[in-house]
């Protein structure tokens, strides 16, 4: 496993775990990051990750994706 920030742009990824507070957690899930779905970083600008999570394109924060396990 590793955090989110690391995984290779363009390939599709499966989310193994969400760490961080419940309010973190809760936030992530609200956003679409579910565990066992699946993400791909499209990509990076200055540490924060442009992602496709459910056919959506998210922003995230590098810290919020250092909990995003995969």
């Amino acid at each position: 496993m590793i955090p989110l920030n690391m995984a290779d742009v363009g390939q599709a990824q499966i989310i193994r775990r969400i760490g961080g507070s419940p309010e973190v957690k809760k936030h992530l899930e609200n956003l679409g990051f579910n565990v066992g779905g699946e993400v791909c970083v499209i990509s990076t600008l200055a540490g924060n990750l442009i992602v496709r999570v459910k056919e959506s394109r998210v922003a995230v924060s590098e810290e919020l994706a250092r909990k995003i396990m995969v």
